[in-house]
């Protein structure tokens, strides 16, 4: 481009002191800047070439770059079953990339075998920290992280998590087709499995009604999902991985009332029986759970069930309640 401006100026400059101004001068000119132009994407290209091979130097060193934590550590315990009691005593944490911004000082939360602890509590209190720590996506700075009495530290981290069903708030769907998608959650899975599972998850019902039905592509090159399938789909999965232990990181936040409600059906009936940690933002999808855990500063300040929690007007849950109905 400089190159151009530079041979453009030169010839407006002659063509003011008087260079012949004739047709033979102008084809001159026009057949000039055309090279010029050539010449300048010539000289572009290496450039491009240079930040491809940066990129390609970043991509490399981040498939090299060695974890802390080996999910198929092989002297670490295999874990065969779950009873499911969860407890994260005297933990402190603060993620990688910010070491100097704690997010948790000596916490402490124990959740029975078979119930559900619901996690509540200020944007970026630290709720969905709690459920990273369950999956180990990362280790506390402090204090031990604990499935069934034992250090998750010592549990073979690939075996664990075959234990373990997550539902985010947005579940990624793999380029494949809607089958594909829900019978990852569990390997070699049946039809019968796969359609009893979207069945469970209030999904069977949306998916028959397309025209290819479960082999419908979805994900990145495939149909959009409406919304709540998403959600619905990744729910399928956690059916039919069968899990001893249930993470729901506000799967239901980014519904409308009418999504959420059948949502809250279908996670309903997927908690019965298992250890289930739920991250809410709306308060009144946790009313029947059977623990709801106040998280601020870092710790958890106040625990209990939802009437007991409201029987507490100088209690945290009762002023998060009172702000999310004046919001309302």
């Amino acid at each position: 481009m400089v190159l151009k401006l530079l041979f453009c100026g030169t010839v407006h400059t002659l063509l003011a002191k008087g260079f012949p101004h004739s047709q033979r001068s102008l084809r001159f000119s026009w057949y000039w800047s055309s090279q010029l132009i050539q010449l300048q994407k010539l000289l572009v290209l290496p450039l491009r070439l240079l930040g491809v091979a940066k990129l390609l130097v970043l991509f490399f060193s981040i498939l090299e770059r060695s974890t802390k934590i080996d999910p198929d550590d092989s002297e670490a315990e295999p874990v065969e079953s779950l009873r499911g009691e969860i407890e994260l005593r005297h933990v402190d944490f603060a993620y990688p990339s910010r070491p100097d911004v704690p997010v948790f000082k000596d916490l402490n939360l124990r959740i029975r075998a078979g119930q559900s602890q619901a996690l509540v509590g200020a944007s970026g209190c630290g709720k969905s920290s709690v459920i990273s720590l369950i999956e180990r996506f990362y280790d506390p700075i402090a204090g031990k992280v604990m499935i069934d009495g034992k250090d998750i530290r010592r549990l073979n981290l690939k075996s664990l998590r075959l234990k373990i069903g997550l539902v985010q708030q947005e579940p990624a769907l793999f380029a494949s087709s809607i089958f594909d998608n829900i019978a990852y959650g569990k390997d070699g899975a049946t039809e019968a499995e796969v359609i009893e599972a979207a069945r469970a998850a209030n999904v069977h019902g949306f998916v028959s009604a397309l025209p290819d039905g479960y082999e419908t592509p979805v994900g990145e090159r495939g149909v959009s999902a409406v919304r709540g399938s998403k959600t619905k789909n990744r729910n399928s999965q956690a059916v039919l991985k069968d899990p001893a232990i249930l993470l729901l990181d506000e799967a239901t936040s980014a519904l409308d009332a009418e999504s959420e409600c059948v949502l809250q059906e279908a996670l309903d009936r997927l908690m019965r029986g298992r250890t289930t940690v739920l991250v809410a933002h709306r308060l009144s999808t946790i009313r029947g759970v059977d623990s709801i855990g106040v998280v601020q500063d870092g710790r958890i300040v106040e625990q209990g069930s939802h009437s007991e929690l409201v029987s507490r007007p100088d209690g945290a849950y009762f002023r998060l309640l009172q702000l999310q109905h004046h919001h309302i």
